[in-house]
């Protein structure tokens, strides 16, 4: 399986400034996430294969945007960042019906997540 980026999420210190900034700029559309108020969807209007991201609330000042790799394994992958010197800043967490991320580091201190897709997680 290719480790494509299948997700992308925006943080921000005022989310609606961002949500008109992100629908001006790109003719995004943002909407609020099913059952999650604090997190929007952002259609990027793409291909199917073009990955849509999410807008959410910065949690800490050094939030950036996170990539999402696809792989097989969130934990397989784990194993491997940390072997080849990275960290894992969020071990593997569950979205209920959807599957598994982690959010990671590589060598150079920049943030990305690996995510697993599998309906049964919970």
């Amino acid at each position: 399986m290719p480790a494509n980026i299948c997700w992308f999420e925006i943080p921000a210190d005022k989310p609606e400034r961002a949500k008109e900034f992100y629908g001006k700029l790109f003719g995004w559309k943002i909407n609020p996430f099913p059952n999650m108020p604090d997190y929007q969807h952002i259609d990027t209007g793409g291909a199917d294969a073009s990955p849509d991201g999410g807008l959410m609330k910065r949690m800490h000042p050094g939030h950036t945007i996170t990539n999402y790799v696809m792989v097989k394994s969130v934990t397989a992958h784990m194993a491997k960042v940390k072997k080849l010197g990275g960290d894992v800043c969020r071990p593997k967490t569950a979205v209920p019906g959807m599957g598994y991320f982690a959010i990671c580091q590589d060598t150079e201190k920049n943030t990305f997540a690996i995510w697993e897709v599998n309906p049964k997680a919970k």
